[in-house]
């Protein structure tokens, strides 16, 4: 499935809804997988590829997730992808803007369609986290307006995993349910993991 907008260039841009393994998908999961690594290294105390190879292909599949990579002139520029995280909430995933193609607002593109491909598979609110090392995340989500589910007066270091939540219809946002729901989810996913469950507060 393909959907067309123009953008601000004289070019035609193209969001394409893929397999994860599909081979557009392969420079988004490749520079994630890059970035990650020089940004954190060992820091989480595993690599970065594990991260990037953590969800079966079909977690992003319909009915519950989707794929998605904006293409100009044939060429994956951007892209993304969400999950099922419960029966309410699609979580984001593998945001990328390849980076000779960064400062044109294409990250905001992509989360607006993602929310929007959200909301039509029946979510009604959107989840994702994103890490201390990375502050252009971090304020693309402040200023999309997203929830942050962590103190803010606290440094990156402190609150490691920068967890945010946004509403998809008119509803408030129950912030303490899906906070808990988000440590639950990292001790979970994490547990044969000590070094990074150990930088996760103890206390919710």
């Amino acid at each position: 499935m393909a959907i067309e907008f123009a953008d601000t260039t004289t070019t035609r841009d193209t969001f394409v809804y893929i397999a994860a393994d599909d081979p557009l998908a392969q420079p988004l999961l490749t520079d994630l997988a890059a970035e990650y690594h020089s940004r954190y290294g060992s820091y989480f105390g595993e690599s970065a590829s594990t991260e990037i190879s953590r969800y079966p292909v079909d977690a992003f599949a319909a009915p519950d997730g989707a794929f998605v990579v904006l293409v100009r002139d044939g060429i994956p520029i951007a892209g993304g992808a969400f999950k099922r995280f419960d029966e309410r909430t699609a979580e984001l995933k593998r945001i990328w803007t390849a980076a000779s193609h960064r400062r044109q607002g294409l990250a905001r593109f992509v989360v607006a369609e993602l929310e929007a491909e959200s909301a039509r598979r029946g979510y009604d609110r959107v989840f994702l986290t994103t890490g201390p090392r990375q502050p252009e995340a971090k304020n693309l989500y402040l200023v999309t307006g997203y929830t942050p589910l962590f103190d803010t007066a606290l440094t990156p270091d402190e609150v490691v995993i920068h967890a945010f939540a946004k509403s998809l219809d008119a509803q408030d946002l129950d912030v303490s349910g899906i906070t808990a729901a988000h440590y639950a989810a990292i001790r979970r996913e994490h547990a044969d993991n000590p070094r990074f469950v150990a930088l996760i507060p103890e206390s919710d």
